[in-house]
Parts: structure tokens; C-alpha cells; sequence
């Protein structure tokens, strides 16, 4: 027992350390995120677990031998780790509200306690006041091209829309399984949020995922009305290669190269909120991880094995779809991301700065890893109170500029 003891108290300093200082190296890039992920959110069931196991330990054994005094030194430190993590999330709130405070957005839930009914249920998604309608057919083609809707029980006319697209390096993935926490939360304030599904790779090549994505919008704006949604109102969001998705999104409306035989319907969006998105598909910004992403076999099977470089590889690349007219946009990204590098979001987001007249906010998590926002947590749920505070913001001036224009029009 007390071998067993030791064992995993060194197994949880271990994990609490990669939380804190994420093993780096493309190698481990995999592992680190799945560990610090699951740690970093998870601190405080972690913490707990520390607690109890240490606890029932001394009871039950004492703390007479060295390897005794060991897992205890060592669950000391895992509870020392685990307390820096929590505070560090805790700082999300005041992160976020400082990245809206840049664009002019005030945050009325920044400062408000930690919901910790809510964090100490991570993967409760349903609230009674929210509905979900499930695998309705936007376009045809099997599974793939369905979406599922999340509305308010009572369909409040003219709500606002969210396309949330899932990530999963453009090869796995699913709209069961990502967004949840967003959209329910938006959907009970009276939004109408739509979780889509697309081809994947390497049975799809690129464009195929930005095609369906379009067609999902075309559909939404027929559609949504059914739910309640305003058709003239549709926001983009998603994370990881959803993330570049959204973006892509936001960054080609209307263009007929990704509309074939849909050229006439609306794309356009009022609004993008990419999260931990890959941003440079074509190692523009010459950053070391990018590079050896856009060298690895993933870009074969995102982009085909005919691609092209540079070609191909900058026509799915946001950095190479900036624009002026963009919408408004809210970056947010994780300092401790061992997937997609922190320095490949700041980069974006200071180029698309230098072009967009929209507004384009940046929030940088320290000490968050890839995938914060999947279940709920102390950071993610205050990260997507302000992302509702954010999307609510740019509907209300939105709301304020059309009747000037329509008046004026007059």
C-alpha cells in the first residue's frame, strides 16, 4: 500500500508539473496536452482526490517509512501545483474583460464570484430552459452534413444565431462533443446556437470543409427561423482546426471560389470568435511549431496530396485571407497551448489589426492549454461570459448603426 501510495502521488506530481511548465518538443506535444489539459481544468477535482488519498493514507498507515514521508512530500507539492493552477484560471475572467476593454466592451459579469456549482459539475451541459433539435439535414451527403440546433424553450422571435464548429485536426471530430458549454448558455439567454458537422479529411480535400460550413450558414439563414433565429444576425465560432474554420468563414464571405452552385446566398457573418485556431497554413509567419505543422502529413491530408506550395497552401491560410471589411473579431488562445503556439494567434491577431476596421480582440490565457472551454471549469466559464458579453455587444451596435442607415437611406 505504501508503494501504491507513493506511486501515484508521483504520477500526480508529475501531471501537475506538465500543467505548470508543459513538457515542450513536438514529440511530446501530444501527451502534454492531453495531461495538462485534463489537469489544468480539472484542478480541483484533482486537488480533492490529492487530499482525500494523503489523508486515508496517514490514517490508515501513517507516515513511518520513507516512501511514506515520499508520496507525502510529493502530495504536497501536487496540492501546492494544483492551488497555483485554480488561480491562475481564476484570472481568466479579468483577462477577458481587459481584451474587451481594449475594443470598448464592458464585461458585466467581469469580478462576479466563481460559479463553483457549476465548475464542480464539468460535464452537466443541459439546462430545462434550453432545447435541442438533433441531426437535421442541411445539405445532403450522410452524417456529416448534419447540424444540431440549441434554442431557448419559449423561441423568442428575431434571436440572435452561433454557428459553432468543431475542431479535431480537420480528420476527427463531431458536433456532439464540442461548444456545449457556449451554446447552452447562450441559447438560455435567447440565442439560437447551431453545432455542425463537415467532411473530413483525408476522405474530403480542402475546400470540402469550407464548402459544407457555407452551405450550413445558407441553410441556418432559411431555417433558423423556425427556432426563433434572426436571420440577419449570425455569429461564427469554434476551436482548434474549428477555430481556422470560423475563421475561414469570417474571412471569405460571399466568395463564390467556396459557394459552387450557391454563388447568390449570404455568407457573410456579424461576428468570429476563433479560439486556439490555426491561423497560418503556409508558414508565413515563420514561427518553428508552424513550420513543421505545415511540413507534417497533416496539410497532405487537409489539403490533398496534389497540393501545391505556396498556392494551395495560402488559399486555406487566414493570414493570407485578411481584409478590411472583416467582421468583428475576439481571438482567444492559451499561453500554455502544446498544439497550436500561443505566437501563432498573436501574429494574426496583429496583422488582421492593421487591416480590419472592425474592432479585433485579443485575450491570452496564462496557464491555459488547448481545449479550456470543452466541459465547464473555473476558466472556461468565465471565458464564455465574456465571449456572450462580446457577441452581444456587436448585435447592439449593430442594432444602433441600422436605423441611422436606413433613415438615411431614406
Amino acid at each position: 500500500m505504501t508503494q501504491g501510495f507513493l506511486l501515484r502521488q508521483a504520477i500526480n506530481a508529475a501531471l501537475t508539473a506538465n500543467a505548470l511548465r508543459p513538457v515542450p518538443g513536438m514529440w511530446a506535444s501530444v501527451p502534454a496536452f492531453f495531461a495538462g489539459w485534463l489537469t489544468t481544468e480539472l484542478a480541483p477535482q484533482q486537488l480533492g482526490a490529492t487530499l482525500v488519498d494523503a489523508a486515508v493514507h496517514v490514517a490508515r498507515h501513517g507516515a513511518s517509512t520513507r516512501a511514506d514521508r515520499a508520496g507525502l512530500a510529493l502530495a504536497a507539492l501536487s496540492a501546492a501545483g494544483l492551488t497555483a493552477t485554480m488561480v491562475s484560471s481564476r484570472r481568466a475572467g479579468q483577462e477577458m474583460a481587459d481584451a474587451l476593454r481594449e475594443i470598448g466592451v464592458d464585461d458585466p459579469g467581469a469580478g462576479s464570484p466563481i460559479d463553483w456549482r457549476s465548475s464542480s459539475r464539468p460535464f452537466r451541459m443541459r439546462r430545462d430552459d434550453v432545447a435541442r433539435v438533433g441531426n437535421l439535414e442541411y445539405a445532403p451527403g450522410g452524417v456529416r452534413f448534419r447540424v444540431d440546433v440549441y434554442h431557448h424553450r419559449d423561441t423568442p422571435p428575431n434571436a440572435p444565431m452561433l454557428l459553432q464548429i468543431h475542431g479535431g485536426g480537420w480528420v476527427i471530430g463531431s458536433k456532439d462533443h464540442q461548444g456545449l458549454p457556449l451554446m447552452v448558455e447562450l441559447a438560455s439567454r435567447g440565442w439560437v446556437c447551431a453545432a455542425v458537422n463537415y467532411p473530413l479529411s483525408p476522405r474530403a480535400s480542402w475546400p470540402a470543409h469550407l464548402i459544407a460550413l457555407k452551405r450550413a450558414i445558407g441553410w441556418l439563414r432559411e431555417n433558423g427561423g423556425r427556432f426563433g433565429g434572426d436571420p440577419d444576425f449570425l455569429a461564427v465560432t469554434g476551436g482548434s482546426a474549428g477555430g481556422h474554420l470560423a475563421a475561414m468563414v469570417a474571412l471569405t464571405a460571399n466568395d463564390p471560389e467556396f459557394q459552387p452552385g450557391f454563388e447568390d446566398v449570404d455568407t457573410s457573418v456579424a461576428a468570429c470568435v476563433p479560439m486556439y485556431g490555426a491561423y497560418d497554413f503556409a508558414a508565413e509567419t515563420g514561427i518553428k511549431q508552424v513550420r513543421a505543422r505545415v511540413e507534417s502529413r497533416i496539410s497532405e491530408m487537409v489539403l490533398g496530396k496534389g497540393a501545391r506550395f505556396p498556392e494551395d497552401y495560402l488559399a486555406a491560410s487566414p493570414l493570407a485571407r485578411l481584409r478590411a471589411d472583416a467582421p468583428p473579431f475576439l481571438v482567444v488562445h492559451g499561453t500554455h497551448d502544446s498544439l497550436l503556439p500561443v505566437t501563432e494567434a498573436r501574429e494574426f491577431v496583429s496583422r488582421l489589426r492593421a487591416i480590419s476596421t472592425s474592432p479585433v480582440a485579443y485575450a491570452e490565457l496564462r496557464g491555459a492549454q488547448h481545449a479550456f472551454d470543452i466541459f465547464h471549469s473555473i476558466r472556461s466559464d468565465q471565458v464564455i461570459r465574456a465571449i456572450a458579453a462580446f457577441l452581444e455587444s456587436v448585435r447592439a451596435r449593430r442594432s444602433a448603426v441600422s436605423p441611422a442607415t436606413d433613415s438615411r437611406a431614406g
